[in-house]
């Protein structure tokens, strides 16, 4: 008899997840959209197309360095290798 509420709980869950993902890629996109649009609109600030590919990859390159060192750190620290003395207590 618990089984179909646990399953509703799960898909909740799951559901609830993809909404909050959804909302946050569609809030990092607005803001480009927003910050594209001043950076056109200040006008002698043209941009060739390789700046815009080196300021793309610049961003990329940078959220994923960061993501990386913060996923590091989260391990680190759920293995316990941030204790002092280890393992060894």
């Amino acid at each position: 008899m618990m089984r179909p509420t646990a399953d509703r709980t799960t898909s909740a869950k799951a559901l609830r997840n993809w909404v909050t993902v959804a909302l946050a890629v569609a809030a990092v996109l607005v803001v480009v959209i927003v910050i594209a649009s001043f950076w056109a609109g200040l006008g002698a600030s043209e941009i060739s197309l390789a700046g815009w590919l080196a300021m793309g990859l610049g961003v990329v390159l940078t959220l994923a360095l960061g993501i990386g060192l913060m996923t590091l750190v989260f391990i680190s620290s759920r293995r316990g290798y941030d204790e002092i003395g280890g393992k060894d207590r």
